[in-house]
């Protein structure tokens, strides 16, 4: 016979010594209990609730021989809520979404509003100044396309 009791004998785990018992009972009572629970439960929210462009938005460039097209991903996002900047050779795309949130109870006689606003941007360089009179950009599906022709420079030759 073994000299483990028979508890002991039949779980391999080796079972948790009585002072770290109650610091891992506090440490699990802390996490769960107010105020803790209520701020990591905030922090969750947080991040459930996506707005698209809210850390930035996937950007491409294709450079052909005649044009760069920039294609910017914005699932959710509306025609409205975007703005493009030009300057220089600089294409700035920006995303602004705002919102306002009431809450009316009349019953409690409880009203709060909130309002929301939310704004990222991706700056494009190109390795020419941008004519915007010849920008075409379309909108379809989540999907930003922007065609921007390649500047033509003057070719110089050489005398000898």
């Amino acid at each position: 016979m073994s000299s483990m009791p028979p508890n002991e004998k039949n779980n391999p785990k080796k079972p948790i010594p009585e002072p770290f018992r109650d610091l891992v009972r506090s440490m699990n009572d802390f996490f769960t209990e107010k105020p803790v629970r209520g701020f990591l439960q905030s922090i969750d929210d947080f991040f459930k609730t996506p707005f698209p462009v809210a850390a930035g938005f996937h950007v491409e460039t294709v450079e052909t021989g005649k044009e760069h097209i920039i294609t910017a991903e914005l699932p959710g996002v509306k025609r409205d809520q975007i703005h493009l900047n030009i300057t220089g050779n600089y294409l700035t795309i920006s995303v602004e979404n705002n919102e306002m949130e009431t809450v009316e109870d009349d019953q409690t006689q409880v009203y709060r509003r909130k309002f929301i606003r939310q704004q990222s941007a991706r700056t494009v360089a190109l390795p020419h100044a941008i004519n915007e009179k010849q920008v075409k950009a379309s909108y379809r599906d989540g999907l930003l396309q922007i065609r921007i022709p390649q500047e033509k420079g003057k070719v110089i030759e050489i005398e000898d």
